[in-house]
């Protein structure tokens, strides 16, 4: 679950991870107001959304006085924000963070995550503070240095130090760096996140050490061991068919294609679209019924494809393991029936009662394109997309 930046600082100011003073602004005389609660002579006004990359899409900008602050958030509240993250169509811009300025002398960069390849937590920083760091990985590798935290033991000063010093850092700045390290890592283990980026981790000129933005993503799995996050939920942040989707516990997500997918089981959805794209196709999702596909849950899916107006063709590729394929296939046909799909509907379904579960398909008086194999049921459904 993702959340937005100023609700992310609020959870580490909790572990005494240093942040600016900022407070969150949804119009403008609130914007201005809080400028005024901050004091000094330097504010920062940053547009509240989802996405990477909001400065260089003119959603963050340095005021130097009320009037600025006021201009400022007159121009970013509403705006229609685009990024490298938003893709085209962008993203609007609800809500406001109004931050005191920082006396910055050096941009770093620290994050927090899984390493999925060691199955161990990740402590990486750079001093490419301010760069995408997708950026910096490709062109200059050497230059993220990481330490990996062993799960019995978790993470030890002395690589806090070791990473501080990777960041050239000395005196207090280094001192600062590390108790600051140490502290994010608590965060993150006791939140149950799944990425922490601090980007950029700003030095100042007096040696502090400020967490100057902040991408908190939460755990999905683990939220019900957080009720209180709940609430930091923003539904108007995310795509409509997938809030839609799990409503109906599916798991789904949107993609750029024209070929509609309906699967059981992550891997085998992976799997799934590849082999379209492989048969010159384009996936216009990743759907995951779950174990227990029966007929509403083929039905919710059908509604939630169909409602991209971009799939042309549908592909439902179910494995009989945990739930048998003659279930599925009754499943398919009523769902077919009370949905009104009108067009091509490949099906490949594989396991159980497989065999009974193609005669139902082929004896349903409806126009089934039944596959034999994946590869053949990817043949048919780019076939049909031609037709």
């Amino acid at each position: 679950m993702k959340i937005h930046e100023y609700q992310g600082k609020d959870i580490l100011k909790k572990f005494s991870v240093p942040v600016p003073r900022g407070e969150v602004a949804f119009t403008v005389d609130e914007a201005v107001n809080a400028a005024k609660r901050l004091g000094g002579s330097v504010w920062v006004v940053k547009a509240q959304i989802h996405a990477g990359g909001r400065g260089k899409g003119g959603g963050v900008k340095v005021a130097k006085s009320i009037d600025e602050v006021k201009n400022y958030a007159k121009q970013i509240l509403g705006m229609t924000l685009v990024t490298h993250q938003t893709g085209p169509e962008g993203r609007l811009v609800k809500r406001l963070l109004i931050e005191e300025g920082a006396n910055i002398d050096k941009e770093m960069y620290v994050g927090i995550t899984l390493d999925r390849a060691q199955s161990k937590n990740v402590v990486m920083v750079s001093t490419e503070g301010g760069m995408e760091i997708e950026k910096v990985a490709e062109e200059h590798p050497e230059k993220i240095i990481k330490e990996t935290i062993e799960p019995s033991v978790g993470f030890q000063q002395f690589q806090a130090r070791k990473l501080a010093f990777a960041l050239g850092l000395s005196g207090d700045a280094f001192k600062n760096a590390v108790k600051f390290l140490l502290a994010l890592y608590k965060a993150y283990e006791a939140t149950d996140a799944s990425l922490f980026e601090i980007n950029p981790l700003v030095i100042t000129k007096e040696g502090n050490v400020i967490a100057l933005d902040a991408k908190v993503n939460i755990d999905d799995n683990a939220l019900y061991k957080h009720p209180e996050f709940a609430e930091l939920r923003d539904l108007e942040e995310e795509e409509p068919l997938e809030i839609e989707a799990s409503k109906s516990n599916l798991n789904y997500i949107k993609l750029d294609g024209n070929v509609g997918c309906m699967v059981n089981g992550a891997g085998l959805a992976m799997a799934t679209m590849d082999i379209i794209k492989l048969a010159g196709g384009e996936p216009a999702n990743f759907l995951d019924v779950g174990g227990g596909a029966n007929a509403e849950t083929v039905a919710s899916g059908f509604k939630i494809i169909l409602s991209d107006k971009n799939v042309k063709a549908i592909l439902i590729n179910i494995f009989g393991g945990i739930v048998r394929c003659d279930r599925v296939a009754n499943g398919v046909v009523e769902a077919a029936k009370v949905v009104d799909v009108k067009i091509p509907i490949v099906i490949r379904l594989a396991g159980t009662n497989a065999d009974i579960a193609a005669d139902i398909l082929r004896n349903s008086g409806m126009s089934f394109l039944v596959a034999g194999d994946l590869k053949d049921a990817a043949d048919k459904v780019t076939k049909a997309l031609a037709a």
